[in-house]
């Protein structure tokens, strides 16, 4: 897929924040596991959360091909940061911009499109991630309220001082079959019986906010159910499939920064009376991990390109994510083994590029999980 003029100056936009905006600042901040406030507001302000929300939400109009550009290029600077974003429109923004009601919307999303507030979504809990059909939090009728009980663990962005809600899935009902109906329910931030618990501490993607959250007996109004009654895990599914090719977007930045930094390191580097560059072993190495980046971005293109012209993307998606992370990871060993011992230093982005890598083949589906998708669409 070629970029179109206008998502060739995105890009470039983007690439320009990062380098001058996030780099320079990003070290102390992943250091110190502090939240990027202000260049989360920066990006507020230059539209990144509103790049696919209509201009009636007060977002860019664009689409999500152009998250997904952005995202490469935050990624490879930094994750903590890239995820913020992914998961602040992914999570946080599609679930209403897809299904919520028109209240919903007009509610919440100006407030999300630009940077002001961010949603998250609340699926993952401590017996079910990639079974989330496991699924134990409550969700009761009472009259014209629901009553949630229950817990979410790993929730991006859903304890920041900006954090105005969580959409969680909970089990609203039982077949006759004991088969659960599972519903998505629109819970702000303060809600009496809604706790966020501490901030996890976590090996990798330390800027970004991640917590457990516990419900009881937390009471929201009926109409803060969002979208069909029982269709909130088919709702969960296809938005998890748009999150897979912007994840994989993040990945394949992530591998590209891993790529330049090594390129960089490498003429640099001197060993033996030479730059460690003009060594066939780690020419060698530098261009097994381009090829990985160049695969990962045609991978991502492809699903992406099926995804804007409203054509099925399943496959893809889940191809994209895992080839992309397959390269976010390997990609991160192997600058981490060109920059020796420099490349277990926190200073170096390698070294934070090998401690993130690692979700990226877990998030939004493990790579076990796009496995079994992939061999599904083959017909096994």
């Amino acid at each position: 897929m070629q970029l179109s003029d206008e998502h060739e100056a995105l890009r470039a936009t983007v690439e320009d924040f990062a380098q001058k905006e996030v780099a320079p600042v990003i070290g102390d901040l992943y250091i110190q596991e502090r939240f990027p406030y202000d260049l989360v507001a920066s990006m507020g302000e230059m539209g990144l959360f509103g790049l696919p929300v209509p201009e009636e939400y007060d977002g860019m109009g664009g689409d999500y091909v152009a998250l997904c550009v952005a995202l490469e290029e935050l990624g490879r600077v930094d994750q903590s940061v890239a995820i913020t974003l992914e998961a602040g429109v992914s999570l946080g923004i599609m679930p209403l911009l897809r299904f919520g009601s028109d209240e919903q919307k007009q509610r919440y999303l100006p407030d999300l499109a630009t940077g002001r507030r961010l949603g998250a979504f609340g699926l993952t809990e401590a017996g079910g991630g990639s079974d989330a059909g496991a699924t134990r939090t409550t969700a009761k009728l009472d009259g014209d309220g629901w009553v949630i009980n229950g817990s979410k663990s790993f929730i991006t962005n859903s304890g920041t001082d900006i954090t105005s809600l969580v959409t969680v899935t909970a089990v609203t009902d039982r077949g006759e079959d004991g088969k659960k109906e599972i519903s998505a329910i629109l819970v702000p931030s303060g809600t009496v019986g809604f706790t966020v618990a501490p901030s996890y501490s976590k090996v990798g993607w330390n800027a970004s906010d991640t917590h457990e959250l516990a419900f009881d007996d937390c009471r929201v109004p009926e109409e803060n159910l969002v979208g069909q009654r029982g269709r909130g895990y088919a709702q969960f599914l296809s938005i998890l499939d748009e999150g897979r090719v912007a994840i994989a977007a993040l990945s394949t930045g992530a591998a590209q920064g891993c790529v330049d930094e090594s390129v960089r390191y490498a003429r640099e580097r001197e060993a033996f009376g030479a730059a460690i560059g003009t060594y066939q072993g780690i020419q060698f190495k530098i261009a097994e991990m381009e090829a990985r980046t160049v695969c990962a971005r045609l991978a991502w293109h492809d699903a992406a390109a099926k995804m804007a012209a409203g054509l099925p993307f399943k496959k893809e998606a889940a191809v994209a994510k895992l080839v992309g992370s397959n390269a976010a990871m390997d990609n991160a060993r192997d600058a981490t083994q060109i920059f020796g011992g420099y490349g277990f230093m926190n200073e170096y982005p390698v070294a934070r590029h090998y401690r993130d890598s690692k979700i990226l083949e877990i998030g939004e589906g493990t790579s076990e999980v796009q496995k079994i998708l992939i061999a599904r669409h083959l017909g096994l």
